[in-house]
């Protein structure tokens, strides 16, 4: 599932741009005030974060530009499919979950494979921000970052968007379905 070459080769890198490009000149609302020719800059010195913006891509998240922190000088990736990315689903929460799982166990956890393609899972906040650019989840659902509280009682939490409302709802880590997966942000 994920690539364990973490180097792309110059055509990959070209239609990775390309497709990052297209999508961030069709949805300017995302980033209205933000140039594509500073982004692929930034991308372009960066590698690394190309290659994470890959996995995205290629897991089904299509991740476009939703933001510029100006501070820090980087741009933030979320993960902008319209619904959960098909190729992050029926996944629990973290690794403790999975191992706590005495059969059918799914093939990994949310947190694992997101550490593994070098990106990190929407926080609740994250989530409604990402909302607020449009309609997401509306047939899916997504884990998102679980306080610690909540996760050392058993739980995690995940979003969706149903009734033109986010609800955040909680259920067992070591959970899983079909219909859930995950979404991601990168910081470029």
């Amino acid at each position: 599932m994920i690539s364990t070459n973490r180097e792309l080769s110059l055509e990959q890198i070209e239609e990775l741009l390309s497709t990052l490009k297209a999508r961030f000149e069709k949805n300017m609302k995302r980033h209205e005030d933000l140039e594509w020719a500073e982004v692929q800059a930034r991308l372009e010195v960066n590698p690394e974060k190309l290659w994470s913006l890959s996995e995205m891509e290629g897991t089904g998240g299509e991740p476009d530009v939703i933001g510029h922190d100006k501070k820090t000088g980087e741009y933030i990736f979320y993960d902008c499919s319209a619904e959960s990315p098909k190729g992050r689903r029926s996944l629990c929460y973290d690794r403790e979950a999975l191992e706590s799982r005495k059969q059918h166990k799914p093939e990994n956890s949310a947190i694992d494979l997101a550490a593994a393609m070098g990106i990190e899972l929407l926080t609740e906040e994250q989530y409604r921000e990402l909302q607020k650019l449009g309609n997401f989840d509306l047939k899916t659902s997504s884990w998102v970052q679980t306080p610690a509280n909540i996760r050392k009682l058993g739980g995690a939490i995940f979003c969706d968007r149903r009734y033109d409302t986010v609800f955040v709802y909680h259920n067992g880590a070591e959970s899983y379905y079909a219909a859930r997966g995950f979404r991601g942000s990168l910081r470029v």
